[in-house]
């Protein structure tokens, strides 16, 4: 089959997310035939690098032979089966790695990051309720993303994706952000959160964070000490700190996990996204014991935490997250990393002669180049994507926003390949 085909009959059926399908009378979709690599392929023959790792999931390339090995093993063994009065070696095994590597004590197994956001933010305000508080608000940051379901939406702060839900959302109150990682900043951000601190602390069960770099919120970043001052707040105000790590962590941040470099133990820790390497959706909801326990008793009390989906610890999931895992243990992945993101950051420097360009910032893995501040209206981003198809890199932004989240795998030439065509698109915009 040819692209035009499998296009006129995907339009015909489906409907896809965080799209306005009138796009697609202008702007064709790109039917993918197969991956390898960093490479995406599509049914023409044309060849596109992910600079994206397909929203951020991709860590060690497509159809990743070690990780295709395990899942093929675990297939022929047991696909599924119930988690609720049942378990399986691969949940066991990834949990109780997780547990050893994040130093949190309980896994809650969910299957999407959105899920895991739920699920964090139902379990403290439980928490609370057990305790016999009833704590109805929660606090996160201003330009905040933690999904797209209600109560995800609800601690969130991209009006995009929010607005048109607001009379049906939960109790939210959001924090200013420092304007950038600086000391001066970071410290008159943590000033104002006091006061909101000290006002509502009493009303509310948790405070939620994607440390060190917001990702859907258009890539903006804060530093470490931002998220440790945040941390100390909520242990003096008796709050919950909810680590929303399922898009920066495994690596993503510089260190395997973000809540590392602020030297912090969160009350609940989500990951997702990375986990499985992309292939599959799963994600944790990761706590403490003594969160546990506030849980623990007979069944009369009505405390438990009565939560679920069907397809809770699925084992291909759990075989391809612990096959991620071994990547990371039997190769040298975050230093490695380190060479490669300092080489992305010396290469983008040019960035900073465009005179549409207003920022080059870059944490870790992820870096991105803000444009000047167009009306979104003109979607001048949306110019850098189609000219990054046309030259074979997918470069979805975010607003005026283009950012690079590649696969771990990514080379040196493929990286060149990867800022050269950002450069030229970006330069092209009027």
């Amino acid at each position: 089959m040819k692209n035009q085909e499998i296009l006129e009959k995907d339009l015909k059926y489906n409907w896809h997310p965080c799209t306005q399908m009138k796009d697609h009378e202008f702007l064709p979709l790109i039917p993918i035939k197969k991956g390898e690599g960093v490479y995406l392929e599509d049914f023409d023959g044309n060849r596109y690098i992910d600079a994206i790792s397909s929203w951020w999931v991709n860590l060690f390339g497509h159809c990743n032979p070690y990780i295709n090995k395990k899942i093929t093993e675990q297939l022929n063994t047991l696909e599924h089966v119930i988690f609720a009065g049942f378990t399986h070696m691969p949940a066991v095994k990834l949990a109780e790695r997780i547990c050893n590597l994040t130093k949190m004590d309980k896994v809650f197994y969910a299957d999407n990051g959105s899920s895991a956001v739920e699920v964090a933010i139902k379990m403290s305000f439980h928490y609370w309720k057990n305790k016999g508080e009833i704590r109805p608000l929660f606090f996160s940051l201003e330009n905040s993303y933690h999904g797209e379901t209600i109560g995800a939406l609800s601690v969130g702060d991209v009006g995009l994706y929010k607005d048109t839900y607001k009379e049906i959302l939960i109790k939210n109150i959001t924090i200013p952000i420092p304007k950038d990682k600086s000391e001066e900043e970071t410290n008159k951000a943590l000033r104002k959160a006091r006061k909101i601190f000290e006002k509502y602390h009493k009303q509310t069960s948790a405070f939620i964070i994607e440390p060190l770099i917001q990702c859907a919120g258009y890539m903006k970043m804060h530093s470490a000490k931002f998220v440790k001052g945040l941390k100390n707040l909520c242990e003096e105000f008796n709050i919950h700190f909810i680590a929303d790590e399922i898009a920066v962590g495994f690596g993503r941040s510089g260190s395997m996990f973000a809540c590392e470099q602020a030297k912090i133990k969160p009350d609940f820790m989500l990951l997702s996204k990375g986990l499985t390497g992309g292939y599959l959706p799963l994600s944790l909801c990761l706590t403490t014991d003594e969160i546990y326990q506030a849980f623990y008793c007979d069944y009369t009390e009505l405390k438990a935490f009565l939560h679920s989906h069907s397809y809770t610890a699925n084992p291909l999931g759990c075989a391809a997250a612990n096959a991620t895992l071994d990547i990371f243990e039997k190769e040298n992945v975050i230093e490695k990393n380190k060479e490669k993101s300092k080489y992305i950051w010396e290469s983008i420097q040019k960035f900073k002669e465009l005179p549409n360009v207003k920022e080059i910032r870059q944490t870790g893995m992820i870096t991105a180049i803000e444009m000047i501040d167009y009306p979104w209206q003109e979607r001048k981003g949306l110019q850098v994507y189609e000219y990054g198809l046309q030259n074979g890199v997918l470069l979805r932004p975010l607003g005026n926003v283009i950012y690079f989240m590649p696969p771990y795998i990514i080379n040196k030439e493929e990286i060149d390949r990867m800022i050269n065509v950002a450069y030229e698109g970006i330069k092209r915009v009027k």
